[in-house]
């Protein structure tokens, strides 16, 4: 789920109304600070971190007590964090190049998911075996904004443009559309979910990856906050706790996932999620505070070439590394 730069020009009344940024809040029956999060979507093994930070106990551990929300409308996060309404969301690194290009006060101040996990997927035993067999075939995507930009420069790799396929929008039918026959291949899917899905429904996919084809790699999830954030010591604290509970990932995954799907969270406890896990622990930053000065760089000069946005802003306006809690 992504924003798209036409949903973003009317944020202009919703940041002129914002109220001031105010410090975190200390919670009155605990004593630690408080902040609040924005996921990107509804839970899913994707933030593993955030989930493993709250119920193995390094939010707590580090003075904070943190609110986890899943929006009702994924498009929210960012706006509310550039409206100075939520302290943190998890975005996608590639939109947060527009969006600042559209004048959102947003920063990245962490990394969570450190490689891209967007494919363009085919049914394996379908017609298109290589991307140059895309010729004269239908691809659905979910959002408009970028299929534009990925699928030509994936195309432009093997001689053919945008001209020689269509496009088409089948809303967030990915997998369905392409199982249905309604397209040809799909724009969108995740490597760490879709895959694992069309392989539970007996129609298992290729992949071609799009880093692979064209795309520069990026940094696929990301927490940003509002820029004038861009120092504050109670971030530290938290991407320091988020550095604490990948680490306890990586080192012990099983016992992880029992913190994952404790509690009201019962329900992820399925094939396709214990997949997903499984899939996408190797792809958690191991220093979420780190920040790839030239992953940043990079990316903006592929956007800039290709008129998505209008100029290039040095990246420590809008990414940044936390200075040290201590």
């Amino acid at each position: 789920m992504t924003i798209t730069r036409r949903a973003l020009p009317a944020l202009a009344g919703l940041l002129a109304a914002a109220a001031p940024l105010a410090r975190p809040a200390v919670a009155q029956t605990t004593g630690k600070e408080s902040l609040t999060i924005l996921l990107d979507w509804f839970i899913n093994p994707d933030h593993a971190p955030i989930i493993v930070a709250a119920e193995g106990g390094h939010f707590a551990r580090a003075g904070l007590e943190v609110k986890i929300v899943a929006p009702a409308d994924p498009n929210d996060p960012p706006k509310l964090v550039a409206a100075k309404q939520a302290d943190l969301a998890v975005y996608y690194q590639k939109n947060l190049h527009l969006a600042v290009d559209q004048g959102l006060p947003l920063a990245r101040v962490g990394t969570l998911v450190s490689t891209p996990l967007s494919t363009l997927t085919t049914l394996r035993d379908g017609p298109v075996k290589t991307l140059a067999d895309l010729k004269g075939k239908r691809i659905g995507y979910s959002v408009a904004g970028f299929e534009e930009v990925v699928v030509g420069a994936m195309l432009q790799t093997v001689g053919l443009s945008m001209s020689d396929v269509r496009m088409v929008n089948v809303n967030f039918g990915l997998s369905s559309a392409l199982m249905s026959g309604q397209v040809d291949a799909i724009l969108g899917g995740f490597r760490n979910f879709e895959l694992h899905q069309l392989e539970l429904e007996k129609r298992p996919g290729r992949a071609f990856y799009p880093e692979q084809y064209g795309l520069p790699i990026y940094d696929e999830l990301i927490y940003v906050a509002h820029k004038d954030r861009a120092k504050d010591l109670v971030l530290r604290r938290f991407m320091d706790a988020i550095e604490a509970s990948t680490v306890a990932l990586l080192n012990e995954p099983d016992e992880s996932w029992k913190l994952f799907i404790a509690g009201p969270r019962k329900e992820l406890d399925n094939e396709l999620n214990r997949r997903a896990w499984t899939s996408t622990i190797p792809r958690f930053a191991a220093s979420p505070a780190a920040l790839d000065h030239n992953r940043y760089e990079r990316f903006a000069r592929f956007l800039k070439e290709r008129n998505m946005i209008r100029s290039l802003p040095a990246v420590e306006t809008y990414a940044v590394e936390l200075p040290s809690a201590r």
